[in-house]
């Protein structure tokens, strides 16, 4: 495998940006630490409910998560997650609640990733990917998988614990390849989901298998999805995607067949695009393009050479 350049497009993948937030793992385990850190007047929380947060407009066009110190927090004691801490010394703090809490200002909003993922400085988006990935497994692994006893959070909210087992289980991140497939005329493979709306097509992609490398995994997906067979892969950069608990490995691959046979069942149509036919059927409305804070979007841009339309969705 060897690792792909971008030589056409200057903005980040989203959601891959530095935050400037140190995770400072090795304050997880220390309680006095993390007490004192909680009771102190600069540090901030947010809270975390359903993968939303509350999202607020700043008077110069900004857009910001709602955060308030600690001593204004609700109150939860099993369900608060230390993230990190800045470059100026600030503890950020998630809070896991079943709703959202009300504003009096009646300003924030309630957001999803998706939306707010494009609108958040890199800061506040990786403190809201860190608490939406932790909250989805927090949520969805309870119980011991070894004897079903349920578990305890320790580690600020990184470990849960089995008090009759003793095992410790840690968040889960599913690994999923995601590839620009192009064939020897250079035109990019594009698919169209099952479930999806007429006329979207994006990269395909799909989970690496146990025993698996992720090379295999990108051959084997494309070969099953849409019957076309890769030769070489290229690894371009990798994006969190808890929705609920994906890395998205990105990846350009070179086709060495084009007839495209689709399974039915996860891919619905798929079809050869040159620039200048993907450029018309952008025009035309009859392709939407795949914008928004997925990898996708990035992956065809490099192989498109210049940014999609901005019309679309995530």
């Amino acid at each position: 495998m060897t690792t792909w350049t971008d030589h056409t497009a200057d903005r980040p993948i989203s959601l891959t940006a530095p935050s400037g937030i140190d995770r400072a793992a090795h304050h997880r385990l220390d309680e006095a630490w993390l007490a004192a850190a909680w009771s102190h007047p600069t540090t901030r929380c947010f809270v975390v409910s359903g993968g939303q947060v509350l999202i607020d407009e700043t008077p110069d066009g900004r857009t910001e998560l709602v955060m308030t110190p600690s001593f204004e927090a609700p109150l939860t004691e099993a369900h608060r997650y230390f993230l990190g801490i800045d470059e100026e010394g600030v503890s950020y703090f998630a809070l896991q609640k079943d709703s959202l809490p009300g504003r009096i200002d009646q300003s924030a909003r309630p957001a999803g990733l998706r939306e707010a993922g494009l609108l958040l400085s890199p800061r506040d988006a990786g403190l809201m990917v860190h608490a939406v990935g932790l909250e989805n497994w927090q949520r969805t692994h309870r119980f011991c998988s070894r004897c079903g006893e349920r578990t305890v959070i320790a580690a600020a909210g990184h470990i849960r614990r089995c008090p009759a087992c003793g095992a410790e289980h840690y968040p889960r991140t599913d690994p999923a390849v995601i590839m620009a497939v192009t064939d020897e005329e250079d035109r990019i493979l594009l698919g169209r989901q099952v479930h999806w709306p007429e006329g979207r097509f994006s990269t395909l992609a799909g989970f690496v298998e146990p025993g698996e490398s992720i090379e295999q995994a990108v051959r084997r997906e494309v070969s099953e999805e849409v019957g076309v067979t890769v030769g070489p892969v290229e690894y371009v950069a990798s994006q969190p995607w808890p929705f609920p608990s994906s890395l998205m490995l990105g990846f350009m691959a070179r086709a060495t067949s084009t007839e495209i046979d689709v399974d039915g069942d996860e891919i619905h149509e798929a079809r050869w695009f040159s620039r200048e036919e993907l450029h018309a059927a952008f025009e035309s409305g009859e392709v939407l393009p795949p914008y928004g804070i997925s990898i996708a979007a990035r992956l065809i841009e490099m192989w498109y050479g210049k940014p999609l339309p901005t019309r679309g969705f995530v």
